[in-house]
């Protein structure tokens, strides 16, 4: 036997070895699946998603990418993170110096409405 088919052959039984044998699930109490919470507010994301792509499709309001390069190009080197769409305006989210800024934006105008404080 080669000495590569024997360390191949090592390998394998090492790895079976350290696999955990497998168990019946404990009775009693159910854990949820750690994923229910991502899970949840990405729903949350697609609505957001959703309920903008119908307002721009009806007009009454602005494409977001339309949105972000107003918006952007004035926020001084601050990261931007995303937006959160809330049927008539847009919730522009930044980061700088470890601090979140808020921009609101007018959804039809593509106005500032407002800014949180940095």
């Amino acid at each position: 036997m080669s000495l590569y088919r024997k360390f191949a052959l090592a390998a394998l039984g090492a790895g079976l070895l350290a696999t955990p044998a497998l168990a019946e699930r404990p009775r009693g109490k159910v854990d949820r699946p750690r994923i229910e919470q991502p899970r949840r507010e990405m729903n949350s994301q697609r609505r957001d998603a959703d309920r903008a792509f119908d307002a721009t499709r009806q007009g009454r309001a602005m494409p977001l990418p339309k949105i972000e390069r107003r918006v952007v190009p004035f926020m001084g080197g601050a990261d931007y993170l995303g937006p959160e769409f809330n049927g008539d305006r847009y919730r522009l989210k930044f980061v700088k110096d470890g601090r979140v800024i808020w921009v609101d934006v007018d959804a039809a105008t593509g106005r500032i409405l407002g800014r949180s404080r940095p």
